[in-house]
């Protein structure tokens, strides 16, 4: 921009015209606190439903469990539940095992799954946190089955219209509908620079509906199936993609 136009004018009649690139002390300062930002962590997890308390203990679990391996790495854990309208970011972006276990210690379950809501909030969420300049990389860890049964406009206080959803019955909106919505924001997050999304599918391999899948897919993510959900698998598939995600 203007700065750099000023540094290319500046140099204009001393040795440095025409090289391009003219670098200044503060340049080489910016590229050494860029390197020291961490990674924000959000584990997205659906707290609707019937296995709503143990997506939700499992994931508590692994981000204690992360939160206590993160302290020399400078990571941040944030947690977005989501059931009722909307999605509530229950632990803001921290590094605090102390306000985490504080914030986690009641927990919103039952409703209806606003997951569009929460892939939203979740990318806002990041994007906040890397303009602190502490956040470099975000890896969105959505715990779902990735089924959604509450539209965004919902979300955002509006009323559905039945005209936008051709195979809505008794003017609710559709299987298609809620699914092309939840696909859009997942592509809109894994396009976002920084952004990587992990999709931990606890449905049961034989009744999945492959819609997790299919929302790593949409933002160019990963995808595992885990069952049997608790903090300790979900903390390691975590960390593995972490560390993948920080040596690339």
């Amino acid at each position: 921009g203007s700065v750099s136009r000023a540094r290319r004018e500046r140099a204009v009649g001393t040795k440095d015209e025409g090289r391009g690139v003219f670098i200044e002390q503060s340049d080489v300062r910016t590229k050494k606190m860029a390197r020291k930002a961490g990674s924000l962590i959000i584990f997205v997890v659906d707290a609707s439903g019937s296995m709503a308390l143990n997506r939700m203990n499992a994931a508590k679990g692994a981000a204690m469990s992360l939160l206590t391996e993160a302290y020399q790495s400078r990571d941040q854990i944030c947690l977005i539940p989501f059931q009722g309208d909307r999605a509530d970011v229950l632990l803001p972006p921290t590094r605090s095992i102390a306000q985490a276990k504080k914030r986690l210690e009641i927990m919103p379950c039952g409703g209806g799954s606003p997951l569009a809501d929460a892939l939203q909030a979740a990318s806002l969420t990041g994007l906040n946190a890397q303009k602190t300049g502490d956040v470099g990389k975000v890896v969105v860890v959505l715990i779902s089955d990735g089924r959604a049964n509450v539209p965004l406009c919902i979300s955002k206080g509006e009323e559905f219209d039945p005209d936008a959803d051709e195979d809505s019955k008794d003017g609710k909106p559709s299987r298609g509908y809620l699914k092309d919505e939840v696909l859009a924001c997942a592509k809109q997050l894994g396009v976002l620079p920084g952004f990587n999304l992990l999709a931990i599918d606890t449905e049961n391999k034989f009744i999945s509906t492959g819609v997790a899948k299919d929302i790593a897919d949409a933002a160019q993510g990963k995808y595992h199936q885990i069952s049997k959900a608790d903090g300790s698998a979900i903390a390691s598939v975590t960390n593995n993609a972490l560390n993948e995600i920080k040596n690339s």
